[in-house]
């Protein structure tokens, strides 16, 4: 059996390089540490571009190369792959040839998704493979949620080539060559605007809770976080870079000529007659700014309790613990895992008009009316530690601290409680019994803990299934086995999933649900605070006592059909 070619081997047969060049490229390997690919080194080296290195390793497999730059798909194959599958395994449908589906991809070794897209479309595949980056913007300029942008983008470019739209530099401008005034102008064009506009209310009917712009070395690529996963949407041309970043920072009331510096800035919008925030903020890297909008529904605050996912059982003991007068009620998980949701729901019905309810966050998300709100400062000495001294001066019956970040702020929050006031707030923690150790990590006194803190509520966020594509499946048994589901013998035990369609865009989940753990700080679980007892033995007492654990919880959720095995094992063990 003849030996495979090595890629330098190919890349000399294609007479994209001569033997010496390859000597040279091998020696440099050698020296590397940690070593590099040949191919890469190549490319690094100026010897191939990445275009040629694709079409070698297509030699290699022995897979067709295909390039994409010039090429146009057959409509009828974009509606057999859902935009979001092709996104998730950087794909795009070319053709259906001879009963067979062409598949152009990244890595078309990838047999997973392969077989997945066979059997989501039941058509045979024969994978091509293409250029990463080639592929991204065929996803974003063929399929057909995109033509709208598209056509905007098109706009853009051919003003730019015809010279309606001028930059200092013909192909590709660097943002130092170009005056305040020309970003202004640029800015300010109707196809620029359009292009913000169109990013912007695209990803809110999507449903993704931030916008990134992120400029890369040749591109400026535009992706949506979605149900808490990052997913692209776009990928413009380079030279679209200082108009777009110029336009979103006017929107946010930035200033356009600093780019070397971090900035903050914040945009009010109404979609299809929904008000909605965005928070703006700027990152200058070696490509340029990155910008990250963070997408905030005003009408989501009104989110009642009984939405966030809570089980009856749950919810009942919630509900009787926010009633409470005077303690700490502290909200737990990770960022992203919807802490700042569960605290406005619960601002939400407790704001009955019958009491004063403050609240210091950073920044105010939200703007609630009944509620006096203020925002962090740190430049003016408006700390949270600040806030919360200040607001016990203003007759509070619930005060609500956005995060306790230091002991100040905790030491403060505790002697609140223990002066007859409801203190709602945030940490940092992995579990419910974990937010008492960070607590004495933060040197809080245990007995201040015990006498202050009256629950617990840890959470994470899992994505729901798609309605439309749910479907029974039978998940691998090693799955079942380590989230901890005991099927006895004899027992049917139904597990769905979602196929992927196009109302989830192929990722077979629409939506998310929160999955939770409450801890009640009972006597037993304070006199185990008093002793410093670990979180460990604490859990142990606090299940004793009848607490559903984050994994409970999300059986509960598996079991009902909300959400899917595969999911609640990423979410509870990627923390």
């Amino acid at each position: 059996m003849a030996k495979p070619q090595t890629i330098g081997e190919i890349c000399v047969k294609m007479n994209l390089i001569t033997e010496e060049q390859l000597q040279e490229a091998m020696e440099k390997q050698k020296q590397l540490n940690p070593p590099e690919k040949l191919g890469d080194i190549l490319v690094k080296m100026g010897y191939i571009t990445e275009k040629d290195l694709i079409r070698c390793l297509g030699e290699q497999w022995g897979v067709p190369f295909v390039d994409l730059s010039d090429l146009t798909p057959d409509p009828e194959a974009l509606k057999l792959v859902a935009q979001e599958t092709a996104r998730r395994y950087k794909v795009m449908p070319i053709e259906r040839k001879n009963g067979r589906l062409l598949l152009a991809m990244k890595d078309p070794l990838d047999i997973f998704a392969i077989d997945e897209i066979r059997l989501m479309t039941g058509v045979e595949i024969e994978p091509m493979i293409a250029v990463e980056e080639d592929i991204i913007k065929a996803i974003g300029n063929h399929y057909r949620s995109d033509t709208k942008v598209s056509q905007v983008v098109n706009k853009v470019i051919r003003d730019l080539e015809t010279g309606e739209i001028n930059f200092t530099t013909a192909e590709q401008p660097e943002e130092e060559d170009i005056s305040i005034e020309q970003l202004k102008e640029l800015s300010e064009e109707a196809p620029v605007v359009r292009l913000a506009n169109l990013i912007i209310s695209r990803a809110v009917a999507e449903g993704a809770s931030d916008i990134h712009i992120e400029p890369a070395k040749d591109m400026l690529k535009v992706r949506f976080r979605v149900d808490g996963i990052m997913r692209d949407a776009l990928a413009l041309p380079k030279k679209l870079q200082a108009s777009l970043i110029s336009r979103v920072k006017i929107m946010a009331e930035m200033d356009i000529a600093e780019k070397r510096a971090p900035q903050d800035g914040r945009i009010g919008a109404v979609i299809d007659g929904k008000p909605y925030d965005f928070r703006v903020s700027t990152l200058p890297g070696i490509f340029g700014e990155k910008i990250v909008l963070r997408i905030l529904d005003k009408s989501s605050i009104s989110i009642g309790l009984n939405k966030l996912g809570l089980l009856p059982e749950t919810l009942e003991k919630f509900e009787a613990l926010i009633t409470r007068t005077y303690g700490i009620i502290l909200v737990t998980g990770p960022t992203g895992s919807g802490k700042s949701t569960t605290l406005y729901s619960v601002l939400s019905k407790l704001n009955s008009g019958e009491k004063n309810i403050l609240t210091i966050e950073d920044p105010v998300e939200y703007e609630m009316s009944g509620i006096t709100q203020t925002q962090v400062n740190n430049k003016a000495g408006m700390t949270f530690a600040a806030g919360l001294r200040t607001m016990l001066r203003q007759d509070p019956n619930i005060i609500m601290v956005g995060e306790i970040r230091d002991a100040e702020t905790a030491i403060i929050a505790t002697e609140a409680a223990l002066t007859g006031h409801l203190v709602l707030s945030t940490l940092h923690t992995n579990d419910a019994p974990g937010a008492v150790t960070r607590l004495i990590d933060m040197g809080i006194e245990p007995f201040l803990i015990a006498s202050s803190v009256i629950g617990v509520l840890a959470q994470r966020l899992v994505r729901t299934i798609c309605p439309k594509c749910k479907e029974q499946y039978k998940p691998p048994i090693d799955a079942v086995k380590r989230l901890g589901i005991n099927i006895e013998h004899g027992t049917e035990v139904t597990f769905y999933r979602g196929r992927g369609c196009d109302n989830c865009r192929g990722s077979g989940y629409k939506g998310r649900i929160g999955i939770y753990e409450l801890m009640i700080v009972s006597d037993r679980i304070r006199d185990l605070i008093l002793k410093k007892e670990s979180s460990h033995v604490i859990r142990a007492a606090a299940v004793e006592e009848g607490m559903k654990s984050l994994k409970d919880d999300a059986i509960e959720k598996i079991l009902l059909g909300a959400t899917s095995l595969e999911e609640s094992l990423r979410v509870i063990y990627s923390g």
